[in-house]
């Protein structure tokens, strides 16, 4: 029988164990096979090498996930102890699934772990901290609406706000919302669809269901977002490129003193009709020296899609 002892270093056993070893007596239900004893911040594992050494892997992801950000509940750790553990460590925590390199912003279903990839990326993780509305700028397929997604999930699991709110200008493209079918939220939800799918990575989906029908989670046109104040809440732009200066502004003065805000947007790709001009670079004018806002420019280096995309979007001139 092989022992393997670990001791608890600068965190409080209560976040690792929980109230009550609510969080001890589910980590030992995922490892039948092997005797885990815990005093304070002691810690005897006893059993097979190969159940050590899968509960070892899976332990340290766990005080990494408290350490990072000092708090643990029961949707994190049944993420962590679910997700598939790679033979090759190094290979797995840098494949697309799992968000490359860094640490991970938020645990989604079935093993996804979602995670800052580039270093723009993580400059948005870092800045959500000190700052109450970002500003995410870049091009497609550089993971700014993905990263503010994510960022939104983890404050509501923390419990930091009560709400997400996702919202983008319904630009038609070309097709009148009238003459479509379907009642209006059969009209919008097409252009809405990216905020649904980063959800579905991020959240199981029932638990989704629940979330969109209480409005815990909200997605919505940015025209539906006038004369109401956004607080307790944590609030996405998306599309900003496609808002009027006067509907950001609008968008911008509904933040409550509790409220986090993350716009996003890419100043190469406007479908505003012709004789309208985009609020976004404006805004990124004369709002950039305000404290608590922080501008963040993506580039090409940030780009997460497939190789060809970065190499698609040099030929159209939309980054160097």
């Amino acid at each position: 029988m092989n022992e393997l002892n670990l001791t608890l270093e600068n965190l409080n056993p209560v976040v690792i164990w929980g109230a009550n070893n609510e969080y001890f007596e589910i980590i030992k239900k995922h490892f039948p096979k092997i005797k885990i004893v815990a005093r304070g911040s002691d810690l005897k594992v006893l059993g097979d090498e190969v159940e050590i050494n899968t509960f070892n892997l899976k332990f340290t992801e766990i005080l990494n996930h408290a350490d990072r950000f000092q708090s643990l509940n029961n949707n994190d750790l049944e993420q962590i102890l679910g997700a598939k553990i790679s033979l090759n460590p190094e290979t797995e925590a840098n494949s697309p699934r799992n968000g490359g390199g860094g640490d991970p912003i938020v645990f989604g279903p079935n093993g996804i772990v979602v995670k800052a990839r580039t270093a723009n990326q993580r400059k948005m993780v870092d800045s959500i901290s000190n700052n109450d509305i970002i500003f995410a700028i870049g091009p497609a397929g550089t993971g700014k609406t993905y990263t503010a997604v994510a960022l939104a999930v983890r404050a509501l699991k923390n419990k930091e706000i009560k709400r997400i709110i996702l919202t983008r200008p319904a630009v038609e493209a070309g097709e009148n919302l009238g003459f479509l079918p379907g009642d209006l939220k059969e009209k919008i939800d097409p252009y809405l669809r990216p905020l649904y799918d980063a959800l579905d990575d991020m959240i199981p989906a029932e638990k989704l269901k629940a979330f969109l029908e209480n409005r815990t989670i909200e997605i919505a046109p940015l025209a539906f977002m006038r004369g109401r104040t956004l607080d307790n809440c944590f609030v996405i732009l998306d599309e900003a490129q496609n808002s009027t200066d006067l509907q950001l502004k609008m968008f911008l003065t509904r933040m409550g003193p509790t409220a986090k805000f993350i716009v996003t947007g890419d100043v190469t790709q406007i479908d505003l009709p012709r004789k309208q001009q985009s609020g976004l670079n404006n805004a990124l004018r004369i709002l950039g020296e305000i404290k608590g806002i922080e501008i963040i420019y993506l580039n090409g280096d940030d780009v997460v899609r497939h190789k060809l995309v970065k190499n698609i979007l040099r030929a159209y001139g939309d980054i160097q």
